[in-house]
């Protein structure tokens, strides 16, 4: 049974390593806007 609590744990921990991961990867996207490297879709800010 030991096994399987020690499995869990290290599953707990990918999943939020994972998580934090996705997390910072969007924040950044958010923070570099969108379109910023394509002109055509800043049309509407004319």
């Amino acid at each position: 049974m030991a096994f399987f609590a020690s499995a869990i744990d290290t599953l707990k921990i990918l999943v939020i390593a994972l998580g934090a991961g996705l997390g910072a990867w969007g924040v950044i996207n958010l923070l570099e806007g969108y379109g910023n490297d394509n002109p055509g879709a800043n049309a509407h800010d004319t």
